[in-house]
C-alpha cells in the first residue's frame, strides 16, 4: 500500500492542470496539457503495482470531513472494479490531447483545459466512496463535455448539447432522490453503509428504478439511447473518443457500485427487464447500425449494441444462481465479462472515432459514400482501421472478442435463448463493420481527393499505435485485467446472493 494520497493526486492534478492551462493562454496550452495528462497516466503505474488482488476491501482509502452538518465526507477508495476504469481514463486523455494537437485551432487552451478537468472529475466518479461526493463528480463532468460539444462541435451542436445535457441531468435527479432517502435511513452518505441497509422489497424496487433512470441513460440503454448518436455526430473527435471510451462506462459502474449491492432483491425481481432491454440493444440496435451512412453514427449505434453486453453480463447472474443452485463461478464469468467488455470497448470505440477523425481532418466528410480505396493512398492508416474494425466485430485475438465471449458463455448457463440472441452480435457486428470497411477502405476510389490523401503522420501513428497495443494485449493476454477483477467480483456476488428480506 502507498502511504500518500495517490487518489487525490490523480483527481486534482488534472483539474488544477486544466485551470493552469486555462489561465496561461494559447502559448503553452498544448505542452502543459500533455505534460499534466502524461504525469497523471504515470501515477497509474504505482497505483496498479501497489494494488492487492488478494482482497476485496477498498484500497488507498482517504477520509476527511467535508460537510459535517449532513455527515458528508471527502471519502475515496478503489477496488477491482474502479482500478481498470481509472487507468482507462488516464490513458485515453493524453491520446485525445495528442490527437487534437494540430487539429484544434480555435480556443485551443480552453479545449485542452476542458479535457483535463473532465479527466479529474471522471476519476473522481470511480474513486468516490461518499454518495454526495460521487454525485458532485457525476454531475460536474457533464459541464466540460457540454462545452466541448457546444463550442467545437458540428453545425447542429446546440441541439445535440441540450439533448445530451437534459437526458443525463434528468436521469440523475432520480438518483439524487434515492441517495437522500438512504441518507435518512442511515444518517450517512457512505456508499459502503448503503450496501448494508436493511430495505424491504418496495423500498428496494423504488431505489432500483431511481438508479436505473440515471444509469440507463448514461450507458445508454434502449430506449433512452437517442441522445448518443446526436452527441457523437456533433462532437469533435476528442469529445467522441472520451464520451464513448469513458463516460458510457459510468452507467455500468453505477450498477455495480449502487444498484446490485444496495437493492439485490429488486435486482433479482427486475433482472428480466434489464436482460430484455440489453438483448434489444444487442439485436435491434445492431440492425439500426447496418443502415447508417455516417461513419460516426454507425460507430455510435455500435457502441449502444456492445454496451448491451455489459448490462446483460451483470444481470444474468441472478438467473445463473437460480438454475445453478447458488453457483458463483458462472455468475462471476458474466460479471467479469461485462467489466472486460467495458475496458475493451473503451479502447476500440475511442480508436474507431479517432480513425474517423483522421479521415475527417483530410476530407471534411464523415459520409461513407465519400470514401473508397483509402487503402491505396493510406496503407498504414488502413491497417490500423481494419484491425480496430475486426476487434469491433469480435475477432479472436483482439480485446473485442474476450468480454463478449465471456458474457455469451455465462448466458448459456442462464438460458440458451439469451446466449443465442447475444451471439447474433457476432453476425451483426461483422455485417455493419465489414460493410463500412469494405466501402471506405477497400472500395473503388471515390474521388481525386481520396486518391491524394496523405497517410498518417508520426502524431497520428503514435495515438493509433498505443490503442493497437492495448487492443492486442487484452485480446491475447487478458489475465492481468481479470486477476484484478476476480476477488472484487466474487465479493459482489456473495453480497447480492443474500436476500435483505
Amino acid at each position: 500500500m502507498l502511504d500518500w494520497p495517490i487518489l487525490s493526486v490523480l483527481i486534482w492534478l488534472p483539474i488544477i492542470g486544466g485551470i493552469v492551462v486555462l489561465l496561461s493562454g494559447e502559448g503553452g496550452a498544448r505542452r502543459t496539457a500533455l505534460v499534466v495528462s502524461v504525469a497523471t497516466l504515470a501515477l497509474c503505474v504505482p497505483l496498479w503495482s501497489a494494488f492487492s488482488t488478494a482482497t476485496a476491501e477498498m484500497q488507498f482509502t482517504e477520509h476527511a470531513s467535508w460537510i459535517p452538518v449532513i455527515n458528508a465526507n471527502y471519502a475515496l477508495g478503489i477496488d477491482g472494479f474502479a482500478l481498470p476504469l481509472i487507468v482507462l481514463t488516464a490513458l485515453i486523455t493524453p491520446l485525445v490531447v495528442i490527437a487534437g494537437w494540430q487539429v484544434i485551432e480555435h480556443k485551443r487552451a480552453q479545449y485542452m483545459a476542458a479535457f483535463l478537468i473532465m479527466e479529474g472529475l471522471m476519476i473522481g466518479v470511480f474513486a468516490a466512496l461518499d454518495a454526495i461526493l460521487f454525485y458532485v463528480f457525476w454531475e460536474a463532468q457533464l459541464i466540460p463535455m457540454f462545452l466541448v460539444i457546444g463550442v467545437w462541435g458540428g453545425p447542429n451542436r446546440v441541439y445535440a448539447t441540450i439533448k445530451f445535457f437534459l437526458y443525463t441531468f434528468f436521469g440523475s435527479v432520480f438518483m439524487l432522490v434515492a441517495l437522500i432517502y438512504m441518507y435518512f435511513q442511515s444518517s450517512s452518505f457512505e456508499i459502503l453503509q448503503f450496501h448494508g441497509l436493511e430495505l424491504n422489497l418496495t423500498e428496494q424496487i423504488l431505489i432500483f428504478v431511481a438508479f436505473l433512470a440515471a444509469f440507463a441513460v448514461k450507458i445508454p440503454m434502449w430506449p433512452v439511447h437517442t441522445w448518443l448518436p446526436d452527441a457523437h455526430v456533433e462532437a469533435p473527435t476528442g469529445g467522441s473518443a472520451v464520451l464513448a471510451a469513458i463516460m458510457l462506462k459510468m452507467g455500468g459502474y453505477g450498477f455495480i457500485r449502487f444498484s446490485l449491492p444496495i437493492a439485490p432483491d429488486a435486482s433479482r425481481e427486475l433482472d428480466w427487464l434489464i436482460i430484455t432491454l440489453s438483448l434489444i440493444a444487442v439485436v435491434y440496435i445492431g440492425f439500426v447500425a447496418l443502415v447508417q451512412q455516417d461513419m460516426k453514427k454507425l460507430i455510435a449505434y455500435s457502441s449502444i449494441s456492445h454496451m448491451g453486453f455489459v448490462t446483460l453480463g451483470l444481470f444474468i447472474a441472478f438467473t445463473i444462481f437460480t438454475r445453478g443452485g447458488g453457483e458463483i463461478d458462472g455468475a462471476a464469468l458474466g460479471v467479469e465479462g461485462a467489466m472486460v467488455q467495458m475496458v475493451s470497448h473503451g479502447f476500440v470505440s475511442a480508436a474507431l472515432f479517432l480513425c474517423v477523425g483522421v479521415m475527417y481532418d483530410r476530407l471534411h466528410s464523415r459520409m461513407i459514400k465519400d470514401y473508397g480505396g483509402v487503402a491505396n493512398s493510406m496503407p498504414i492508416f488502413a491497417t490500423f482501421m481494419v484491425l480496430f474494425a475486426m476487434s469491433n466485430a469480435g475477432l479472436p485475438g483482439t480485446s473485442g472478442f474476450v468480454g463478449e465471449f465471456m458474457v455469451i458463455l455465462a448466458s448459456f448457463k442462464a438460458n440458451f435463448w439469451y446466449a443465442f440472441l447475444a451471439a447474433t452480435t457476432l453476425v451483426l457486428g461483422a455485417a455493419y463493420t465489414l460493410w463500412m470497411v469494405k466501402r471506405v477502405v477497400f472500395g473503388e476510389v471515390a474521388s481525386d481527393g481520396v486518391a491524394a490523401l496523405q497517410d498518417v503522420d508520426a502524431r497520428e501513428f503514435l495515438v493509433l499505435g498505443v490503442l493497437t497495443a492495448c487492443v492486442l494485449l487484452i485480446g491475447i493476454w487478458p489475465a492481468p485485467l481479470v486477476d484484478v477483477l476476480h476477488v472484487s467480483v466474487e465479493n459482489l456476488l456473495r453480497h447480492i446472493v443474500l436476500s435483505k428480506l
